[in-house]
């Protein structure tokens, strides 16, 4: 038997291939290389060759080849193959603010920049990692086991609060709340521009974009109703015409990227949206989003009120600003009269 080092193995389960290309083959480099390790790594298909050099893991004479469409040169080739994700997710010891917490249910203030769950490109360092590991296990299995006790998400560069089921019942109980949409769910987002009216309902159907199938959009068939009430709270720049604002949006239903597809419909997209933010905001706004550190759209969930599906006790949370946004504020105000 081959030793396990010699086959290319590592401890973690990560792989590495050295395969010498000759002159005169296939004119394509994904080709070529997989051709050449069919007897050796059979399983490995070309479309998986063109993502490893799209994330820098195939090399020759150790320089990074990142096209599979380039011409094959002759050379010796490393294929660095990463060790497969569990299929699970892993308990992870990562900081929860927890703002409430019962044997059936927990409610947190989820930081900007944190995936809910894993998902492809995002195996671990997700609220699901830290449940896992803050739980003990005890969580809901309804979800399943890729997003156990999850029973509604915030996008990864959204803040603010969130509940996740401990059991079962707590998890069926609270979708049936969210899906009758009887859950009071408040967000603060720092908008370009400003809405008008001042106050209003923004009442659409939302779905895939024709265009881009990783955006939501405004559909005139299809998708699903989407219901957002908004009101201004405070404006910068000249009444007639703001340069940004704050806007509280309430939701009504629960739809993927709902405020940010209607706040980008009504011509004031949320500051920093590297998705519905078309067109740039004034210089203004702009050295006040430097100033202020924000990498993220300017989106918390700042409310979230619900009866407690177990004890029917009324709970509702609120959760002040993140740092980058009260900073963003502070910096609009001080640049902008």
């Amino acid at each position: 038997m081959i030793p396990e080092e010699e086959e290319g193995w590592d401890e973690a389960g990560a792989r590495r291939l050295e395969v010498t290309l000759a002159p005169g083959g296939a004119s394509r480099l994904d080709k070529a290389l997989h051709e050449a390790l069919s007897d050796q790594a059979p399983e490995l298909s070309r479309a998986r060759l063109q993502a490893l050099m799209a994330e820098g893991a195939v090399t020759r004479d150790g320089q990074a080849v990142m096209a599979g469409s380039a011409r094959a040169a002759p050379g010796l080739y490393l294929i660095e193959i990463p060790a497969p994700a569990p299929a699970e997710p892993q308990a992870q010891d990562i900081p929860l603010t927890i703002l409430f917490e019962d044997a059936h249910l927990i409610v947190l203030d989820k930081p900007a920049g944190m995936a809910v769950h894993p998902g492809p490109g995002r195996t671990d360092g997700t609220l699901v990692n830290a449940l896992l590991h803050h739980c003990a296990g005890s969580l809901s299995g309804v979800g399943g086991v890729a997003r156990p006790g999850i029973v509604h998400r915030l996008d990864a560069d959204t803040s603010g609060v969130m509940v996740a089921a401990k059991t079962d019942q707590a998890h069926q109980a609270l979708s049936k709340l969210f899906a009758a949409h009887d859950i009071e769910r408040a967000y603060i987002a720092l908008v370009r521009g400003a809405p008008r009216p001042e106050r209003g309902r923004v009442e659409t159907r939302i779905g895939r974009s024709q265009h881009d199938r990783k955006k939501m959009a405004v559909l005139t068939n299809g998708g699903r109703v989407a219901i957002t009430d908004y009101a201004l709270e405070g404006v910068w720049g000249p009444q007639e015409r703001p340069l940004a604002a704050r806007v509280r949006c309430t939701l009504q239903t629960g739809r993927t990227h709902q405020i940010r597809v209607h706040m980008a419909s009504l011509g004031c997209p949320v500051l920093g949206d590297p998705v519905y933010g078309s067109g740039a905001p004034a210089g203004a706004v702009r050295e006040a989003m430097a100033e202020a550190g924000l990498g993220r759209q300017a989106l918390h969930a700042t409310v979230l009120g619900f009866v407690h599906p177990v004890t029917g006790e009324r709970l509702r949370f609120e959760s002040a600003l993140p740092a980058d946004m009260a900073a963003l504020q502070q910096a609009l105000t001080k640049k902008i009269a």
